[in-house]
């Protein structure tokens, strides 16, 4: 509840309430972190995109596909513009020695100390990983666009492939079941094996859920405190309070530059350690 100048009591309702009472239009705030079957380009209007079934499944094309889609084609685009730098000349250039030098801070930096020996075949994965969480959270940053990063079934995605990588890797190293077997460590009392087999599958899942909880957290958060920044002209009913509301956001907008990169650094680093504990267990 807010009180205005003259002292009525304005009612704010509840955001989720609003978005359960059924127009399908939740509120400009939740609206903006929720999937939908448009992208909105207000007050230009919106983009409705395909709507489609197949074997009774729906398989629609939402906001959330859309986008992943558009870091797709950028990706293959910065990729290919990196690729025709180097058949021009082998001393890269411009966007090339830019990406060489990314690439060579996630190879020397990131996973060959996380992963060590061996770590060379992992790291065109970790490499695509790091891209893709860069390039998904900076764009979400632009005008009309949707930050793919802040819906928990992406970074749950992401965060089973990873999980995946992790296990082959052990297993590739070990064998399933010596690998299975070395999860506990050796020279435990028989009484308490069984405890530290239930403790030993829950760190294996309780990892790549971390990982997909603190990426989606971070990048959701940060979109809904500058929502919620904005939203304070529009609550109190008085344009005075706009330079404020607009210095926090543009603040908290270059703080998002940051949280953008190192979102995607902690989270290839981790699933480079995660992988570089499985293959190197004995260590």
């Amino acid at each position: 509840m807010f009180f205005g100048n003259t002292g009525e009591t304005i009612a704010v309702a509840d955001t989720l309430k609003k978005a359960a009472q059924g127009n399908g239009d939740p509120s400009w705030i939740i609206h903006h972190v929720m999937d939908a079957n448009y992208v909105s380009f207000e007050p230009f209007g919106n983009l409705y995109l395909p709507h489609l079934q197949l074997f009774g499944l729906d398989i629609s094309i939402t906001k959330y596909v859309f986008f992943i889609w558009i870091v797709a084609i950028l990706l293959l685009i910065i990729g290919l513009a990196a690729a025709r730098g180097y058949k021009k000349s082998l001393i890269p250039k411009g966007f090339s020695n830019f990406l060489e030098l990314i690439i060579l801070f996630v190879r020397d930096e990131i996973v060959k100390p996380s992963i060590g020996k061996g770590f060379e075949p992992y790291l065109p994965y970790m490499l695509t990983l790091f891209f893709f969480i860069l390039v998904s959270n900076l764009l979400g940053l632009v005008p009309f666009a949707t930050t793919i990063t802040g819906n928990i079934a992406v970074t749950g995605t992401l965060a089973i492939i990873s999980f995946i990588v992790t296990q082959y890797s052990g297993m590739k190293s070990y064998g399933v079941l010596k690998y299975l077997k070395g999860l506990v460590p050796a020279g435990m009392p028989v009484w308490i094996i069984p405890v530290m087999v239930l403790i030993e599958l829950m760190g294996l899942f309780t990892k790549p859920f971390a990982l997909c909880v603190r990426l989606f957290a971070n990048m959701v958060a940060g979109h809904i405190v500058i929502f919620s920044l904005i939203g304070l002209i529009f609550i109190l009913h008085t344009i005075y309070v706009a330079p404020v509301s607009v210095g926090f956001v543009l603040f908290i907008e270059l703080l998002e530059l940051l949280v953008a990169a190192i979102q995607a650094y902690v989270f290839t680093m981790l699933t480079a350690l995660f992988i570089g504990m499985a293959k190197h267990s004995e260590h």
